[in-house]
Formats: structure tokens, sequence, C-alpha cells
């Protein structure tokens, strides 16, 4: 069954989406620890149960991102596996496609099969495309016809 988000207040919403903007930029910048800063403030305003707003959908998928791209693959998978149980992850190509490549990393086979094929059949080969072309390689020998 789909969880429908509930709603925050404004002022909540405008503080977290302002900490997830510098978390961005810093994240563009390649600063990926001032970045996981940010958007540890972000998800600490975020009430209890985190897994009930849409805000911590996209809170847990960029510190997971973060976190892969420092090479901390058990923070991120921690992040991301959290952020599947929030609004509107699952079937999300960008979140299976760091799960996968996290569950890769670390010598989760199956589960990054699963994963991998998830983010293609959303996202198709363009989503691989800045990625290490290990990824696609790897989900390329278990998918037929791509």
């Amino acid at each position: 069954m789909k969880k429908k988000p509930r709603k925050m207040d404004g002022a909540t919403y405008k503080r977290i989406t302002s900490l997830c903007e510098h978390g961005e930029q810093k994240c563009g910048e390649e600063r990926y620890r001032e970045a996981i800063q940010d958007y540890e403030q972000a998800l600490a305003l975020i009430p209890q149960p985190v897994e009930d707003w849409e805000a911590s959908t996209w809170v847990l998928a960029a510190l997971g991102d973060c976190h892969y791209l420092l090479g901390d693959f058990q923070a991120a998978h921690r992040h991301l596996t959290q952020a599947m149980y929030c609004p509107d992850a699952i079937g999300n190509p960008f979140i299976h496609l760091r799960l996968g490549e996290v569950q890769l990393e670390l010598g989760n086979q199956e589960r990054a099969k699963d994963e991998l094929a998830r983010a293609y059949m959303g996202g198709g080969k363009e989503i691989f495309e800045n990625e290490d072309p290990r990824y696609f390689a790897f989900i390329k020998r278990f998918m037929k016809g791509i």
C-alpha cells in the first residue's frame, strides 16, 4: 500500500528546503561532508516518524548520495534503505540506482541486481550515463534486451 505523505507546517518545510538547497550547492562543489551537515540538520527538523513525510524521502536520499560519493557505503546503505520506507521512494529511479550501487559495493549482488534493474526500468540506460560503467555492465548481464 502506498504511503500518503503528511502535510508539514510551512515554516518548518521552508527551513528544511533551505538547508537542502545549501546542501545541494555544497554537494555540487564536492563539499560532501559539509552537505551532510546541512542534510542532517534538515532531517532533525522532520517530525517523527520521519517515514511519514515526503521531505524525508529526498533528505535521506541526499544523505545516502553524499555518503556514497564519499565511499562510506555503510552509511549510504542505512540512509537509502530508510528512504525506501518514505513516500514515493519506491519506483524512484535515482534512489534505486544509488541503493543498487551501494549494495554491489557491499557485496550484496542479489540485492544489487534487484535495485539496479528497478533503476533501469524507471530511468532507462540514461540513468547510468554519469555513473561508473561497471554498474551498467553488471545489470546488463542479468537483463535481456539491454
